[in-house]
Parts: C-alpha cells; structure tokens; sequence
C-alpha cells in the first residue's frame, strides 16, 4: 500500500516556534536536520534506468519484448514503459501459463523498487543470477510463466524527486496513484495528510492508473505485486479495511507469505493485511482493486527496505538504503523472495483452471463492488471492452439504494393493506 510518512502537527510546530524562537534563531545551523541526497553511484536516473533495461531487451529478443503505453488527461501526459518475460515468445499467448504482473516505483521516492525491477529482469534473462544462500530450481518453473514488469509507473513523478525534492511520491500532478482506484476511492480517514495521499478527483482521474487498470485487463494476471519501500513487510488485501478476506484464496494467499518470510526473509517482514498492519487505512489503493475488481486471485504488497532512524525530513533515507553493502543486500533478498513467490504461485495455481479469478471463488458481487467498479472495465463474451463513465458512480450507488429504499417500503405498505383487508373479510363472516 506504500508506507506513508508521519508528518509533525502544524500547531505543535507553531507552538515550538513561538516558544523557543529564540533558540533558534541563535542555534539555526545547529538544528537543521541533515538531508541525504541521492547516492548516483548507487542508483540510476530515471533515464539511464530505462536505458539499461531497453537494452536488455534487445540483448535477449527470445525472451523478453517491450512495449511503451502513453495516454493524457486534461493536458496532464503519462507514459509507461512494460516489459514481458516469456522463456518461449511463441508461447506467449498460451492461456495455461501463470500470468504475473509486477509493478515498481509507483511511489515517486522509493527508488529502491525499481532498482529491484532491473535486477528481476537481469536475473530473468541470465545476466545476473541469485545468490548462492537461495538454492532455486528455477528451470522448470519459468517455463511455465507469463511475466509482466513495469519498472517505473510513476515516471513524471520520479523527475521531481531528481530534481530535488525527495519527499514527493505523487505524480507529476500531485496525485498519489495508489489512492487513485476504485476501491473504496476518496474516503478519507481523520489523520489524512493531502500531500501524501491525494486521490485525485475521481477514480482513475490519472493516466498512469488508466494504463495499469486497462494492462491489468488485457493480461488478466493470475498474481500482482505492487512493490514500496518504507517498511519492511508482506501484505494483502485489504488496506482499506481492518480485515483479510475469506475463503480459500485468502488462506494460500496468507501461507505464501509465511513461507516467505520464513525461508527468505529471515522473519523480518510484518504479514497480513495492510488495513491491519502497517497502522493505518489506506483507500482507493491498487492491491484492494486487482483483488475485489479485478478477481486477481493472488494480490499482494511487498514493502522491501525502510530506515525507521530516519527523520521524516530525510526521506531518501528512510525509504531507501544508502550504502552499497545494505542495498545489495536488500537486492538479493527481495529479488530471492520474488522467484520464491514465482514458484509457490505455480504450485498454489495447479488446481485451478487456467482461467480461474477471484470470481471462480466467490459467486456472489456486492451491489458497491458492481457500481464501483466491476461494470467501469470488463470484458464482455464477446471481448469487448465495455466502460462506464465514472464521475458519476457515487450518484449512482446512492440512487440505487434509495430505489432499493422505497421498493421495500412500498412492498411493505401493500402487504399491510392486504393484511388489513383480510382482517375485515374474516370480521364481516358469520361464525
């Protein structure tokens, strides 16, 4: 769901300023907190990060292919880069394989995630390869998964992070992506902060979340991965709420993630759902939309690195590591439980049909999850896209239930004049 950092009271710093201004006045240099910049021998541009991969792409045609996305909305431009691993590409379309989706850097600031995309490629197309501590078999296994990466989904606002401003993790408009799907989209909990978590004015207002909702509905993906920084941890659905679903996909879905936390992580990560763990509610995120939505069967959030010493200002620290020996540990770790997960993901999907969503598990669709979303992006029968104007979806649901509202009541008032009617027929007998 992506950790949200804690920013101070505005009336507890007014306070502190008015009483100590003094103090700060004569002790300025002493108090400023020291801010990391971002450490380019670690770490590439945005630019250079893109490059490399394209040119990995091209160095393994047989096995990976690429495309750019790119769509606008009132003058506000995205574009997005997905690369598709598939050990065979004539075997591409085969409906049989696992089908996983993977997106990075959907938080501006967390540059550790998509550093961790290009070394999955890297290890995906046997340029690179995992440690030696994480003995995989992975022969077997890749040859049956579809992988579908996208390394940078918030490109536009990853440029201001490198022009500077460390903290942002919106887009390139101010809006923060994973608070921008239908699910339960603009409530907003009592400690919400507009910088970090605005949702924009409507799901799916922004480009980048178009292109993932309609990816996500071309590739109908068996398992997504949403990857942040700023904690360490394994969640799943749901953020929005202080519970995880129920049923059989929750249960393999919570057991996966035990195992990984086992045998990779060293138990280090929180697992469960991020409404539950990670302290507060998050509204309108991804994960909630390609479990409830979508019917991904198994939808996860893994945050891989956070620095809880760091101060709220520095936040290249505290979302990502800054010294070589931390990050290529951070690296090889996350990069082990990924082809870990790829691995149980084909296990726990063996019984199920090739085909198989969410929906094959839960025959019924609430009212809210129809009219929030399911009728905004499907597939017919027939495959054509069928959308539904969204701004007013909000209308919609509150006259849906007040239809629903007044049948009853109507219903009720004619079952009460029957009954009196009835009365008054047995009255007028004679016994």
């Amino acid at each position: 769901m992506g950790f949200r950092r804690r920013r101070p009271l505005v009336l507890f710093g007014v306070v502190l300023i008015v009483l100590f201004s003094s103090f700060v006045n004569g002790n300025s240099n002493a108090t400023q907190i020291p801010i990391t910049p971002i450490n380019h021998d670690l770490y590439h541009t945005r630019g250079a990060l893109l490059e490399e991969i394209e040119s990995l792409v091209h160095r393994h045609p047989s096995k990976l292919s690429m495309e750019t996305f790119s769509t606008q909305n009132k003058g506000y431009h995205a574009e997005m880069t997905v690369v598709t691993y598939c050990r065979n590409r004539k075997d591409c379309e085969d409906k049989s394989k696992l089908r996983i989706l993977l997106s990075f850097g959907q938080h501006a600031r967390e540059l550790i995630t998509t550093e961790l995309a290009l070394r999955i490629l890297s290890i995906l197309s046997e340029e690179e390869f995992l440690s030696s501590a994480y003995p995989l078999n992975l022969n077997n296994t890749l040859d049956r998964l579809v992988i579908k990466v996208v390394p940078m989904e918030n490109v536009n606002g990853r440029k201001l992070v490198e022009a500077g401003d460390f903290c942002e993790r919106r887009n390139g408009r101010g809006v923060d992506l994973n608070r921008n799907w239908s699910v339960d989209w603009g409530k907003k909990e009592k400690d919400y902060d507009p910088y970090e978590e605005n949702p924009g004015t409507a799901p799916f207002s922004e480009p980048e979340t178009q292109i993932m909702r309609k990816l996500c509905a071309s590739f109908e993906p068996h398992i997504w991965v949403n990857a942040h920084s700023g904690m360490e941890a394994l969640f799943m659905p749901y953020d929005h709420k202080n519970t995880t679903p129920e049923g059989l996909p929750s249960q393999r879905m919570k057991l996966m993630l035990e195992k990984l936390n086992r045998f990779q992580l060293n138990d280090r990560c929180l697992v469960g759902s991020g409404g539950g763990s990670v302290g507060y509610l998050a509204h309108g995120t991804a994960t909630d939309y390609m479990y409830d939505i979508a019917r991904v069967p198994m939808s996860f959030t893994f945050e891989i690195y956070g620095d809880s010493t760091a101060s709220s200002k520095d936040c290249f620290k505290m979302f990502n590591p800054i010294d070589l020996i931390t990050f290529n540990r951070v690296l090889n770790d996350w990069s082990a439980a990924f082809f870990t997960l790829f691995s149980l993901g084909g296990v726990q999907m063996k019984d199920l049909h090739p085909n198989a969503t969410g929906s094959g598990f839960e025959k019924w669709v609430s009212i809210d999850d129809y009219l929030n979303g399911y009728l905004m992006e499907r597939k017919s029968r027939y495959g054509k896209k069928l959308e539904v104007l969204e701004l007013g979806m909000q209308e919609i649901r509150t006259y849906f239930r007040l239809f629903l509202l007044s049948s009853v009541l109507l219903m009720f008032m004619f079952c009460s004049r029957i009954s009196k009617s009835g009365r008054q027929i047995v009255s007028a007998m004679s016994l």
